[in-house]
């Protein structure tokens, strides 16, 4: 199990370190933030959606999509026989459906184009975490797509029910950080089981140090650009 991760908390049962472990919060939190650094590009931000999105986000990618990504993994399980596959379903189920009953009234009211990122997201959340089409969409690319670009036009869209060319430079450019963050992540996993096994050499285990802390400082400088764009519109 990744018990050992630099995101999971190093006091509590082992449970519940799974299970805060399960949320990847500083991934999950760069894609929270694409969400508010898209809503910040609007003229006038309305803030109540700036949270439904966020609340939407977390609901579905730092809950259901993790859920499904333990329960379709080919590869190694991340977090064991922590949870069985009837708790990640439902754990699944409940979050996604719940993400997307506060998304309705948005879709249906003030921002009909989200619609199509609402179909988008919904498919790479199953395509991807359940490794559907043999694996196809379990991509670099898709993930910088689907967790990067779509939640910055998605913030901006329930803005402003449009699309801009800036929200659309500024959704390749999360796109780009999300290739930074998956391009280090894949070798940091597997340098992680080679040293949890014992076999790593020296390089490898200063190799590991170096990808983790790419992935520190990214999600890091994501969350913060978040905060700050937000504090400032909030403050204007």
């Amino acid at each position: 199990m990744r018990l050992n991760e630099w995101f999971v908390p190093r006091v509590g049962s082992p449970r519940f370190r799974a299970a805060v472990g399960l949320l990847f919060l500083p991934y999950t939190g760069m894609v929270l933030a694409f969400t508010v650094i898209g809503a910040m590009l609007a003229e006038l931000v309305h803030w109540d959606r700036v949270a439904a999105l966020a609340g939407i986000y977390f609901l579905a990618l730092g809950i259901g999509a993790h859920a499904l990504d333990a329960l379709g993994s080919r590869a190694i399980k991340p977090w064991g026989d922590v949870f069985s596959k009837r708790q990640l379903r439902l754990l699944a189920l409940v979050s996604i459906a719940t993400a997307y009953a506060i998304g309705l009234p948005y879709l249906l009211g003030p921002a009909p184009l989200l619609w199509w990122i609402a179909i988008l997201e919904g498919f790479f959340l199953l395509a991807y975490n359940l490794e559907w089409f043999e694996g196809r969409f379990h991509t670099d690319g898709w993930f910088a797509l689907s967790w990067g670009a779509l939640p910055v036009l998605a913030g901006y869209v329930l803005q402003t029910n449009s699309i801009s060319f800036a929200a659309l430079l500024v959704a390749a450019a999360a796109g780009a950080l999300s290739l930074v963050e998956i391009t280090a992540s894949r070798p940091y996993k597997a340098l992680k089981r080679s040293t949890a096994g014992g076999s790593a050499s020296g390089s490898d285990r200063v190799q590991m140090q170096q990808l983790e802390a790419i992935l520190r400082f990214v999600s890091c400088a994501v969350i913060l650009l978040g905060l700050g764009l937000a504090a400032w519109r909030w403050t204007a």
